[in-house]
């Protein structure tokens, strides 16, 4: 039995290594800023992204565990790895923008690079979830986490106003989240995951009425953190208003974590009552569509104009829940991958830019293809991605999406309307992104001077436009991950 207790001890110490990891190394630099500290910002910046690129490249060499850990509450399988690669992806990029933000951030530095370790932190254990307890843990470590980095910019009104929109909403999704979860376990007396699918198996009727509520209040908290319609009124400020770095990382580690947590509570948990929630889905993807795309036409600022394209991407991302088979769910991960990559690049570039222009309106782009080739070939692919043209990687990855809504469509037809509103909602998206790719090409700048951009910078928009075109005409290796993590559902 002793030897039994240490191998679970020993196991359970490997699913966590990387929480771990990242949680002492930001504990090391409030420390190190505490005692000793580096004057140049920046340093610990690049020094925290090698670290953490480190981790990622580590990651690669780990194996998933069967089973569970922490008394059934905390996954280690294949799902779970390949969206802990993805948020240290994020959080790698993010370090790199935020040490090239770092002059405009007035004070406590080294406390922002801590806050988005101890923010991955959260999104790693999300990863993993098993339990509602846990989720909802995770869920506040980084909900919370982004309610003082929105607002970090502390003078600035912008800052101000998005870090106290995004708490109060924030705060009210956390509740109705919490209530949920206790109306589920009143009426199934369990939190995990694994036991709820069993006991909704067995009742072979409908749930009790309490249950049905209280799923929909857990729903109505995951559609905040995706900032789906109805529940995306946030998104657009926030991300106009928050420091970009912060923006960048609620755009791809945010909305990533909120999607690991939909898919592990729908098709672990809920799945015997898809019945209940795929129809829902199917109406919401549709609105959120419509919502995020028609919405950004008329935007002038680019991080609020990325607010509302990041609404309409949670659309495309929930017609593959929706669809509610296994091309869906793998067609979903894989969008997640290749729109960290599209996202990331965008934001790289803005923070260049408006580092040298002190402004972040569309026209302040314009000429950025002459005032800096790099930037402005990064931001027209990033745009151009994002709207789906081949042969980049957003186009394959709204394909995926498509073809498993047409899959599925061959069985219920309700999901045939649904394609349709999908791809009026690409026609409608060409017009805004390519407004961006005017402003850049065909527009001249009111001051011509070129715009310098760091080794640093460099390398990641090279990475991230290599990965774009890469995996538009390569698809292979993301594309097996992903069917590789989607196959801990059991789907067909």
């Amino acid at each position: 039995m002793i030897g039994l207790s240490e191998n679970s001890a020993i196991m359970s110490l490997y699913a966590v290594q990387l929480e771990c990891l990242l949680a002492i190394w930001g504990i090391l630099i409030l420390l190190t800023d505490a005692f000793c500290p580096i004057q140049n910002k920046r340093t610990v910046g690049y020094m925290a992204a090698v670290f953490v690129a480190m981790a990622l490249l580590y990651s690669l060499f780990l194996v998933p565990l069967q089973g569970t850990s922490f008394h059934g509450m905390y996954r280690f399988d294949a799902f779970a790895l390949y969206f802990k690669r993805l948020f240290l992806l994020a959080l790698t990029m993010v370090l790199v923008m935020t040490a090239e933000f770092s002059p405009r951030i007035e004070s406590g530095v080294a406390e922002f690079y801590a806050l988005l370790m101890f923010c991955a932190v959260g999104m790693l254990l999300i990863a993993s979830v098993n339990d509602f307890i846990l989720l909802f843990v995770a869920l506040e470590l980084v909900t919370i986490t982004f309610y003082v980095l929105a607002s970090y910019l502390r003078r600035q009104i912008p800052s101000l106003e998005a870090g106290t929109k995004y708490l109060i909403l924030g705060a009210l999704s956390s509740g109705f989240t919490v209530y949920g979860i206790a109306y589920i376990f009143g009426t199934t007396g369990t939190t995990n995951f694994d036991t709820l699918s069993r006991h909704l198996s067995a009742l072979g009727a409908q749930p009790p009425l309490a249950f049905t509520f209280g799923m929909l209040l857990v729903l109505t908290g995951l559609g905040f953190k995706i900032a789906s319609v109805p529940f995306q009124i946030w998104a657009p400020d926030v991300y106009q208003g928050a420091p970009t770095p912060v923006t960048a990382f609620l755009a791809v580690g945010s909305k990533a974590a909120g999607f690991a947590l939909l898919l592990r509570v729908l098709f672990t948990g809920l799945m015997p009552v898809q019945y209940i929630w795929g129809p829902l889905l199917l109406v919401l993807a549709g609105a959120t569509l419509l919502y995020g795309n028609l919405g950004a036409i008329p935007q002038h600022n680019i991080k609020r104009l990325l607010g509302y394209s990041s609404i309409g991407h949670a659309g495309y991302m929930l017609m593959g829940i929706a669809a509610g088979n296994a091309l869906g769910v793998s067609a979903v991960l894989f969008y997640l991958g290749q729109y960290a990559f599209t996202n990331l690049c965008a934001f790289l570039a803005i923070i260049a830019v408006t580092a040298v222009t002190g402004s972040d309106e569309i026209a302040s782009f314009s000429g950025l293809g002459k005032r800096s080739p790099i930037l402005g070939l990064a931001l027209f692919l990033s745009m151009m991605s994002l709207a789906g043209v081949p042969p980049l990687s957003g186009f394959f990855g709204k394909f995926q999406l498509f073809a498993a809504v047409i899959r599925r469509a061959q069985t219920d037809g309700h999901y045939y309307v649904l394609a349709v509103i999908g791809a009026v909602a690409v026609v409608i998206s060409l017009y805004f992104y390519l407004g961006v790719g005017r402003a850049i090409y065909m527009q001249e700048a009111e001051d011509p001077s070129p715009i310098p951009v760091s080794k640093p910078m460099r390398l990641a928009l090279y990475v991230c436009m290599v990965a774009m075109i890469g995996l538009g005409i390569y698809q292979l290796p993301l594309v097996n991950a992903s069917i590789m993590a989607a196959k801990v559902f059991g789907l067909h």
